[in-house]
């Protein structure tokens, strides 16, 4: 009920500073940092990640100063070892409304593995919006298993990370890189480099690529084409109390809270001008990022982009249907794994055992 009443009053305050007043207003919310929304602005989760007790204790925060303007990113590193990461899937339905808890375990601390003192590579997990690196978190744990030094962290504006506002990739590329130069100076930085993202994330990985050589390669979980389509879509499940016409507003005001063009902010556009080779995954029940868009972006990347469509499934589960991605994923990773032959010389059977 509290929330009701608020998100009355929040449209009472629109409709009061009609359409050209409303639509700036409604763009600087969309580059406000989501980290400082409040709470009550949230929608209902559909999907909860449960984790053991102290769980992300056992990989200390660490920062890093990024950017004009600069932001404070929060980070951890997830070193290689035999986490014993497994998962279970609870589904049920509250008050009409359908729910799935993913329960992740893991042995913390973790013993070492074969690739621990020599990581195959580094992996730069990001998360989709207003979620933060715990969202990444499971698959962290399961490429550090199979041999990858892998990077949680919160974007500009998420989590722990500082920044007053998001600008949907344009800078955000930029601070990626310096924490790249940051783990390089700190011996921290392994090759080769590879971008794993989800949903807005994976926009970030695609924009990433083109203007950053040591990213070899590309893991898009759910990426959207269109940012337009893509906040229209997350208005309809999160806040259909919001009228369509007061978020069509903020979006043509958009462009210019950012100094951009309407364009830019596609994910199309960085892919048209530069096409990389990346691993595309949709879910055929995506509200959020349609199959066909997410087809689209294949069809803009370089050859040899597989598209992988996990059936039964929504924008916010795809993610974590590890039993249809682990595979595909660890194996698109190991075409970039330049370390296996040196590793294979002094202990083939580690090697044998980690590509199991």
């Amino acid at each position: 009920m509290k929330k009701r009443w608020l998100a009355l009053l929040f449209l009472a305050a629109l409709s009061l500073l009609g359409p050209a007043g409303c639509g700036s207003f409604m763009a600087h919310r969309m580059i406000q940092a989501p980290n400082t929304y409040p709470t009550w602005f949230a929608g209902e989760a559909p999907v909860l990640l449960s984790f053991q007790p102290n769980f992300m204790t056992n990989f200390p925060r660490q920062y890093v100063t990024v950017g004009t303007p600069p932001a404070r990113l929060c980070y951890r590193l997830i070193e290689p070892a035999d986490y014993g990461f497994t998962m279970a899937t609870t589904n049920w339905t509250e008050h009409d409304f359908p729910r799935t808890e993913f329960d992740f375990r893991a042995n913390l601390p973790a013993p070492t593995n074969a690739w621990t003192a020599h990581p195959r590579g580094t992996v730069v997990l990001l998360h989709g919006y207003a979620l933060a690196q715990f969202s990444m978190m499971p698959w962290a744990l399961r490429l550090a298993e199979d041999g990858w030094r892998c990077v949680l962290v919160d974007l500009r504006g998420h989590g722990k990370s500082t920044g007053r506002k998001i600008y949907y990739g344009l800078e955000e590329v930029n601070d990626l890189s310096q924490l790249l130069d940051h783990l390089a100076q700190t011996n921290e930085l392994a090759e080769p480099v590879a971008a794993v993202g989800e949903s807005y994330g994976a926009a970030l990985a695609l924009r990433w690529k083109p203007v950053e050589p040591r990213v070899q390669l590309v893991v898009a979980i759910a990426p959207y084409a269109s940012l337009s389509n893509s906040v229209m879509n997350l208005r309809a499940s999160y806040a259909d109390w919001v009228p369509r016409a007061f978020i069509r507003s903020g979006l043509r005001h958009l462009p210019a809270a950012l100094d951009t063009t309407a364009a830019e902010l596609d994910t199309t556009a960085p892919l048209s001008r530069s096409p990389v080779k990346a691993l595309f995954i949709t879910a055929d029940n995506d509200d959020i990022a349609p199959t066909n868009e997410v087809a689209a972006l294949r069809a803009l990347a370089a050859p040899g982009s597989p598209l992988i469509v996990v059936t039964n499934c929504t924008h916010e589960i795809v993610t974590y249907r590890f039993g249809e991605l682990a595979d595909p994923i660890l194996q698109w990773l190991a075409e970039g794994d330049q370390k296996r032959v040196a590793i294979s010389a002094t202990n083939p059977a580690a090697v044998h055992a980690s590509a199991e």
